[in-house]
């Protein structure tokens, strides 16, 4: 499985699914193949991977022997570089075009410096780079903090804070320089339980505790059987849907605990980064990929979806009307040239 650039969650939202195992697993498949899709519509990789890459020198790129195009390879930043053997000072290093970047396209050596291209035994690999590889800038947002202590090994995160409204099973996160991509969700008690009863009544929509600071408007509670989506907080009350993600409207009494989905399963040490220890309260960050390419994801794995529950056989409605029919074609292709205006590598000619 790749990155994705949408979470299962998002995509359950924007028709509001319910969530089953069985939804879960054919979101899942549409997003991976929405994410491969808008890659492959943008000839770019969005998601930020540490790697060690090499490229011949000379080459036939026809270039200035001080300059080196990446071409597919975009950089965001660079923290080795060495030519022939011999190392290269990242100082006299140069990440163009630097009133457009990150990503950059092509790095340029200082004429002001010594350091120079080649000198290897051939010209193939001669010139290896480290650093961060990435289609787009690397925004991040801060979602918690570690909750307990973890090793090199675990592959269960604990997150302190209300991570369900903001995190999502294709999440990409960061803690400290270790990447994990979120691949499941569970419940863990938050610490709070009920200070009134609740009644049965879908107009019964105040959960009253002791207090809302580690909560947010869009997190996903549990009490007993029944989830509860907030909508609003409102002093110490969470304002509630009732009965969310398909679950059963019930009664519940003073005392219950609230559970919500921070405990998550990741994997460990992704896109080149190592595994590592972690202590308590350590921050968590999420990557977040490009506006446009996010709901472009989101619009791919829904048509994914549509095309899957009619068998890939649906042409249209009966009683739709000639906007109705090819409404859905419009709306996706205005997506697709939205997110290729924006985020679209462009080909660059050069003498063969």
């Amino acid at each position: 499985m790749g990155v994705w650039y949408a979470t299962r969650e998002d995509v359950m939202r924007a028709p509001d699914f319910k969530e089953t195992s069985r939804s879960a697993r054919q979101i899942d498949r549409a997003l991976e193949s929405g994410s491969r899709s808008v890659e492959a519509l943008c000839h770019r990789v969005f998601a930020p991977t540490v790697a060690t890459r090499y490229f011949d020198w000379p080459n036939g790129q026809r270039a200035a022997p001080w300059r080196l195009w990446l071409d597919a390879n975009e950089l965001v930043e660079v923290t080795a570089i060495s030519s022939g053997g011999v190392a290269i000072s990242t100082a006299d290093v140069l990440l163009e075009p630097a009133a457009y970047g990150p990503p950059y396209s092509r790095i340029e050596l200082n004429l002001s410096s010594s350091a120079a291209f080649g000198g290897g035994n051939t010209h193939q690999r001669d010139i290896t780079i480290t650093g961060l590889w990435a289609g787009c800038p690397v925004a991040e947002t801060a979602v918690g903090a570690t909750a307990e202590a973890i090793d090199g090994s675990e592959t269960g995160l604990d997150v302190d804070g209300p991570t369900s409204a903001v995190v999502g099973v294709g999440s990409l996160l960061r803690v400290n320089s270790e990447r994990l991509i979120v691949t499941g969700r569970s419940m863990l008690a938050t610490g709070q339980t009920l200070t009134a009863d609740m009644d049965a009544k879908a107009n019964a929509v105040t959960v009253a505790v002791a207090s809302t600071a580690g909560f947010a408007v869009d997190e996903v509670i549990l009490i007993d059987a029944e989830r509860m989506l907030i909508v609003d907080i409102a002093g110490n009350s969470l304002i509630v849907k009732r009965a969310w993600d398909g679950s059963t409207l019930a009664a519940h009494t003073t005392g219950a605990t609230l559970y919500a989905p921070r405990s998550l399963t990741v994997t460990r040490g992704a896109l080149g980064t190592t595994a590592a220890t972690h202590t308590t309260a350590a921050p968590v960050l999420r990557w977040d990929p490009p506006g446009p390419v996010h709901a472009l994801t989101i619009g791919e794995a829904l048509t994914t979806l549509g095309l899957e529950h009619s068998g890939y056989a649906r042409t249209q409605r009966s009683g739709d009307s000639q906007s109705d029919r090819t409404r859905d074609q419009r709306g996706l292709a205005g997506l697709r040239e939205q997110a290729y205006a924006a985020h679209g590598r462009m080909a660059r000619i050069r003498g063969v």
